[in-house]
């Protein structure tokens, strides 16, 4: 069965050729050219992937607001925002909102499908996970549960998107051992640059300060990657 990606995009010259391309490579494409007929639509049947603008129409932040309507019925649809704006302020919130990915207008066909081929790879690999045994993992104070998909730390539940679930996964399979941007973005089955890895990063941190100030779980292997200190296990 075709995978089914919706699109919405108010460029109608954008949107017809992102569809085209996407129908070339053998998806079923929905697009949409504004976040109310988007939701509409999508509210009753999520697809397996969502590519958003940020800006849609009279609605400069109308994709991010769109972002937390579909993130509020799917804590793992995959998500990814198309945008011209080429802003680490748009990033950081993009990603806090409950995106998966962050890519401008100018990036090529070839690696924005790259990036969809990984999101979708690791959808189906969660489906997968889904059938076996629970997996759960401890490290002294924290406790990853692979399978419900929940974490917590001295036993106070912490809300992380996927893609930080799998990065922190990453981590804390081996303490102390360093992993580089890249192995983050293998663990999280998706394609990113480096400065998002870092934001993702960032997010996980901040989440962990929110009910702990002296936090120090996640250590910067400068040059290197991230670690998770031996020591909070």
């Amino acid at each position: 069965m075709k995978k089914h990606l919706a699109l919405i995009e108010d460029e109608p010259a954008i949107r017809d050729n992102y569809r085209d391309a996407f129908e070339r490579r053998g998806y079923r494409i929905s697009a949409y050219s504004d976040r109310s007929s988007a939701w509409q639509v999508l509210r009753q049947s999520l697809p397996d992937l969502a590519i958003i603008d940020v800006g849609l129409g009279n609605e400069p932040e109308g994709g991010f607001a769109l972002c937390q309507d579909l993130r509020s019925l799917s804590g793992t649809l995959p998500i990814i925002f198309l945008t011209a704006r080429d802003s680490d302020i748009d990033s950081v919130h993009g990603l806090r909102l409950g995106a998966d990915d962050y890519v401008t207008k100018d990036m090529s066909m070839e690696h924005l499908q790259a990036r969809v081929t990984a999101l979708l790879r690791r959808a189906d690999a969660w489906a997968e996970a889904l059938k076996k045994p629970e997996e759960v993992v401890n490290r002294g104070r924290l406790s990853l549960n692979v399978d419900r998909m929940t974490i917590t730390w001295d036993q106070i539940p912490l809300d992380l998107t996927v893609t930080e679930f799998w990065m922190l996964h990453s981590l804390v399979q081996h303490p102390g051992h360093v992993r580089s941007r890249e192995q983050l973005m293998d663990a999280a089955n998706t394609v990113l640059d480096d400065n998002t890895v870092t934001s993702h990063i960032k997010r996980i941190r901040s989440k962990f300060l929110q009910i702990d100030s002296a936090f120090n779980g996640i250590q910067t292997a400068y040059g290197m990657g991230y670690r998770w200190n031996a020591r909070e296990s």
